[in-house]
């Protein structure tokens, strides 16, 4: 089995500039070897094989023995999860950011305002 893994890409990377798959790197994940075709550094494929394979440990006590499609699809879910919750927290964190950056402003065009009459 042949798993595709292209980087992660900001919306200011053309999707014309990513670089192709140019290794492959075998990972284990719950016991079984894939290999996984990519771009990105292999000791960083083997750290997302090692949070796959300890995530779907976790969900394996939730689904019987046997239905590895189910423990799959659980494992999924929980990662989904993790995904969304971080980009909400880094939206709000940004958003924060931007209020104080705002505040700042203003509280130095106050200063320049009151030294300058």
């Amino acid at each position: 089995m042949k798993v595709n893994v292209t980087p992660i890409v900001d919306d200011e990377t053309p999707l014309g500039d990513q670089d192709p798959p140019n290794h492959v790197v075998m990972v284990d994940i719950q016991g079984l070897r894939y290999p996984v075709r990519s771009a990105l550094d292999p000791s960083y494929v083997h750290k997302l094989a090692r949070y796959v394979d300890v995530t779907m440990d976790a969900a394996s006590t939730a689904v019987p023995i046997g239905e590895s499609t189910k423990l799959a699809v659980l494992a999924a879910l929980n990662i989904a999860d993790e995904c969304f919750r971080g980009r909400d927290d880094e939206s709000r964190i940004a958003a924060e950011l931007v209020e104080k950056a705002g505040e700042l402003e203003r509280l130095i065009d106050a200063v320049l305002n009151k030294h300058s009459t």
